[in-house]
């Protein structure tokens, strides 16, 4: 059987290799975007001549999709079909749109849910505003958790030495006003441990300011819920609103022994 001990970097257990380029082709495209046959294989470390059966599977199982010349590949029609399947079938989505609806509703506010992975929070679900608001924060975009109010929502739930780990020592800003200092950022995240929800201003999206709550759905808590504001239509009266509106919403599911999904 072919496989390796390294994929991306993991060794921790033994991967089939063929499998796990076809994921690190699906990957690869929806963080960097389509790519010809010789872009995707320097982007990917493989061989382009390893690479140029498996490009053509996929296409074929509608993985891949190809533009009119057919040299630039592009994700297919069939990852829109699984990742929708996983949409429908996720417990805590089906729980979370009434949340959702609700905080939407009280605030006419952009909601968005998110779920950590690793260091990254992934986007699931959006309620948009009934204001217009430009974000680029569609489903399934994934962003550095400790950058989102999302995030340091998720991280001031773990414990210390855990979202420690999740921080990295150097940090890559998102706009000119990301917060770089570890130090800084790690002092944030502490505060939100004691005031129960976590913000940030303009550090993913300019002119954007985002207040969230980790969610208790689980026993470990990995999706959290935000409202981001133009700080144009922010005042301090606003702002406490917000962050009422959102503890309000956590102490009444935390209060609730049947909310908890097993996970």
């Amino acid at each position: 059987m072919d496989t390796e001990k390294t994929v991306n970097g993991s060794s921790a257990t033994s991967q089939v290799k063929s499998a796990a380029r076809v994921l690190d082709v699906l990957d690869d495209i929806a963080a960097h975007g389509p790519g010809t046959q010789l872009q995707l294989a320097k982007r990917l470390g493989i061989p382009k001549s390893s690479l140029h059966a498996l490009l053509r599977t996929m296409c074929a199982r509608g993985w891949l999709d190809t533009d009119e010349t057919g040299s630039i590949y592009r994700l297919g029609v069939h990852t829109l079909t699984v990742s929708s399947a996983y949409l429908d079938g996720d417990p805590v989505l089906a729980r979370a749109g009434a949340v959702m609806d609700e905080v939407a509703a009280a605030t006419e506010e952009t909601v968005h849910l998110g779920r950590l992975e690793g260091a990254e929070i992934i986007y699931t679900a959006k309620r948009e505003s009934k204001h217009p608001l430009r974000m680029y924060s569609a489903v399934g975009r994934r962003l550095p958790a400790y950058t989102t109010a999302l995030g340091r929502a998720m991280l001031a739930e773990m414990p210390e030495d855990v979202r420690g780990t999740l921080v990295p020592h150097e940090i890559k800003a998102l706009t000119a006003q990301t917060i770089t200092d570890r130090d800084a950022l790690m002092a944030i995240i502490d505060k939100a441990v004691q005031v129960g929800y976590a913000e940030e201003s303009e550090e993913s999206c300019l002119g954007v300011r985002c207040f969230g709550v980790a969610l208790p759905f689980s026993r470990r808590s990995v999706d959290a819920i935000s409202v981001a504001v133009p700080i144009s239509r922010l005042g301090q009266g606003r702002e406490d609103f917000i962050i009422e509106t959102l503890l309000s919403v956590k102490a009444r599911l935390s209060a609730t022994r049947d909310n908890r999904l097993m996970r």
